[in-house]
């Protein structure tokens, strides 16, 4: 692995949902979000939150059941409009010298901090890797890291050890645990964590619970960053129902929920990755996300051919460290990705035409 350019080639505000955007009827293999969701049982408690809304938002209650969640101090969490506003707050409030980004990685975090005036090192994790982190590859300098766990494309998960090696003081350490919800047991997670200096963790509500229209994440951090960042925010940056879904979401029902739908991606994505190793795709190993990642040869033609055939997969030439001869592909249930592995065959045109 190796720290590239500081010049941005990739188009860092693609993201899955530009694949399926005004195109009905294809089958989304392209969104990371959970498919049949949100369940009724939160549809409902949203649905009831609208007789509030002539009153302004109220986030204590939400903030406290997040943190009662992580077994935290409320003045270590604070609630976003999603997980994305956080890298706008994150870019916008702190002081930063020498920004890293680990990739291949969401490029959401980049563009904030581009956007934002910083300049923006990378550190590439390469596919004879298994895009594994070796901490070593970050500078000394670097007082903002960035890296995903699961990392979204890649879904490797990287052991929550090696990663509390890159905290130290005068650093912020910056874990995007977005799709951490979707690995059983959440062994690696560190948004609990306190022990570790300039720690701060994101997560994200949209993915398990089919929320991305709602707009609901929080990060968990020291109370200074934290009250740093909510000063950054607008008044009530959270609205009324997004709140009753954070508080739904963060229930023992939905905990346990959750971790039943992780072990169901579990067993989907090992039936998904061996369909693809049998078609002949390279997987990158060890996938533990709701996604997985492969290398094809000629793989832009084969995702504008299963596009024709009803099938919407996300390009992986848009993260830094890929090209286009990668793509990402959603765990669906196994009829889903039957059909998918089938149409992928063909599209290949290594199957019957």
């Amino acid at each position: 692995m190796h720290t590239t350019e500081r010049t941005p080639v990739h188009d860092l505000r693609h993201h899955g949902d530009a694949e399926v955007r005004g195109a009905a009827g294809l089958t989304d293999l392209a969104v990371n979000v959970r498919s049949h969701t949100p369940p009724g049982w939160l549809k409902e408690r949203v649905a009831a939150s609208l007789d509030t809304l002539a009153a302004y938002p109220d986030g204590r209650a939400a903030r406290a059941a997040v943190a009662a969640r992580h077994g935290l101090p409320v003045e270590r969490v604070l609630l976003t409009a999603g997980a994305a506003e956080a890298f706008v707050l994150l870019a916008r409030s702190l002081t930063v010298r020498h920004a890293v980004v680990v990739h291949p990685q969401f490029t959401e975090p980049e563009a904030a901090l581009r956007d934002a005036g910083h300049a923006v090192g990378r550190v590439l994790l390469r596919a004879g890797d298994g895009f594994r982190l070796d901490p070593a590859a970050v500078p000394e300098r670097a007082d903002l890291v960035v890296i995903g766990n699961p990392t979204n494309p890649t879904s490797v998960l990287h052991p929550a050890a090696l990663l509390a090696e890159l905290a130290r003081p005068g650093r912020t350490l910056v874990v995007d645990e977005a799709f951490m919800d979707a690995v059983p047991g959440e062994p690696e997670a560190l948004a609990g964590r306190t022990d570790l200096p300039g720690l701060v963790v994101l997560r994200s509500l949209t993915k398990t619970w089919g929320l991305a229209g709602l707009r609901i994440g929080y990060l968990t951090a020291a109370p200074e960053t934290v009250a740093l960042l909510e000063r950054a925010q607008p008044l009530w940056p959270v609205s009324t129902p997004a709140l009753v879904a954070a508080e739904a979401c963060v229930s023992p029902r939905a905990l346990a929920e959750a971790e039943a739908a992780a072990r169901s991606i579990e067993a989907d994505r090992a039936h998904l990755v061996a369909g693809l190793t049998a078609a002949g795709a390279e997987v990158v190993p060890g996938a533990r996300g709701s996604f997985v990642l492969m290398r094809l040869a000629g793989a832009a033609g084969v995702r504008e051919r299963l596009r024709a055939a009803g099938f919407a997969v996300r390009r992986g030439d848009t993260f830094p460290g890929l090209d286009e001869e990668w793509l990402r592909v959603a765990v669906r249930d196994r009829t889903t990705t039957d059909r998918f592995l089938r149409a992928l065959t063909e599209a290949r045109g290594t199957g019957p035409s």
